[in-house]
């Protein structure tokens, strides 16, 4: 017996990606409204009370009234918006981390962003360790492909082949804040750097760490264990090992996966660390995660059209 899946702004970056991991899967029936009709508040309310699971790949505000429109009906909504990631009632769409059960029960999930998949998955399980205090200041470094913000930023991006680095967000107060700070129960929000680079797809998160200076905090060592072992049963996150050479490189040619890789990496004498996240922005930090997610709610194998 197949599923009915509604895509909610499926001719978007994120809804194209999830329906090419949902493609071909017999267990799986995707409810598609003709071009004419999906912007029609009347055919996407039917399409809703039709379907068993929605997802919704849409800004802000229209997320919100698509979950009005989806009222009174048994579909269970993951959300890929910024709308309902710290909002009461939503389980945050991160199994690894909120746990499975969870994720697998809930009606509502709220899909993390991109740039929070990598540091969340770092700091959280560290902080709840008691290896990282809650009450830092941190920051947060990080880059990903120009995929991430949508057709509007992927077309500046290839019409003009001089740009290098966009750093945004340069006011602070980027979207991501709230749910890096509340899913990682940190009392101060981070200082948070991002910036889009000339590739496609690919993301690196960093965390910068001056552990002589942090009171409590574990040693490098200690954290990659504790990382290691938190996530040793997940087919999709894992901790990676230094680079024989010494560096990390993101390449454009990057594949897509819906994997995260993990590292811990420290100066000589234990002073310092950098934790970093790769993952691929349109993977685990969107539809491969909205698609895990998915699977979970519905009773399919976990890692099901993800590509690992």
């Amino acid at each position: 017996m197949s599923i009915t899946v509604f895509i909610d702004g499926a001719a978007g970056t994120t809804g194209l990606e999830i329906a090419e991991r949902l493609a071909g899967r017999a267990e799986i029936e995707l409810l598609i409204l003709d071009d004419d009709r999906r912007k029609d508040a009347g055919a996407r309310r039917d399409a809703f009370h039709a379907a068993d699971f929605a997802v919704l790949c849409l800004p802000d505000d229209a997320a919100r009234e698509a979950v009005a429109l989806a009222e009174g009906s048994k579909v269970r909504i993951i959300d890929a918006s910024t709308a309902h990631r710290v909002a009461p009632g939503w389980v945050y769409g991160f199994p690894e981390v909120v746990g499975h059960d969870m994720v697998t029960r809930a009606q509502r999930i709220s899909n993390p962003g991109c740039y929070s998949t990598g540091f969340i998955a770092l700091v959280a399980p560290l902080v709840r360790a008691g290896l990282l205090p809650a009450d830092w200041p941190y920051t947060c470094n990080a880059v990903s492909g120009y995929s991430g913000g949508g057709k509007g930023l992927i077309e500046r991006f290839e019409d003009d082949t001089d740009i290098a680095w966009r750093g945004y967000a340069l006011q602070l107060g980027h979207k991501h804040v709230p749910e890096m700070q509340t899913r990682c129960g940190l009392a101060i929000a981070p200082v948070f750097t991002p910036a889009v680079i000339p590739a496609h797809r690919g993301m690196v998160v960093e965390v910068p760490l001056p552990l002589s200076a942090m009171d409590g905090a574990g040693t490098p060592a200690a954290m990659h264990e504790w990382l290691a072992n938190f996530y040793a049963s997940s087919p999709v996150v894992h901790m990676g090992e230094a680079p024989a050479d010494g560096e990390m490189l993101l390449r454009k040619s990057r594949e897509p996966s819906d994997r995260l890789d993990l590292h811990v990496f420290a100066s000589p004498d234990g002073s310092q660390a950098r934790l970093i996240a790769v993952l691929d922005n349109l993977g685990k930090g969107a539809s491969g995660a909205a698609v895990q997610s998915l699977n979970l709610m519905a009773g399919l194998p976990e890692t099901a059209g993800l590509r690992l």
